[in-house]
């Protein structure tokens, strides 16, 4: 599987996959993308199996390249790893189609709880 990777920060990006691979996911091809609109365009051209996306990104926000890819019938699973995680972007994430929002700090077993079932 291809999991996508979508954080302004370089630093944050490494710690999500160290923690992906943390909750044992280690074995998915990882892509990564250093904004908004980065993450919008591999999200179609390579076609991950599942977006990681922070939500305050230059180019374009998370929430924005998740209604953006609905929009444009893209429907891979999608869901938020960001700092922020207040009821109301939750409820923005979910209306947006977003499976799920893990806020920082994030644990392996977070990953593992969140993404078990999604990765199987």
């Amino acid at each position: 599987m291809k999991i996508l990777i979508a954080d302004d920060s370089r630093v944050m990006r490494q710690i999500v996959t160290r923690t992906l691979r943390q909750a044992g996911f280690g074995g998915h091809e990882l892509i990564e993308a250093a904004d908004g609109r980065e993450a919008h365009d591999l999200a179609i051209s390579q076609k991950p199996d599942l977006v990681l996306s922070d939500w305050n990104m230059p180019e374009m926000t998370g929430i924005e390249v998740l209604r953006a890819l609905r929009a444009g019938g893209v429907d891979v699973p999608f869901g938020f790893v960001t700092s922020e995680g207040t009821d109301e972007m939750r409820k923005m994430a979910e209306q947006a189609g977003a499976l799920f929002l893990i806020t920082k700090p994030f644990t392996a077993d977070n990953f593992t709880d969140v993404l078990g079932p999604i990765l199987g």
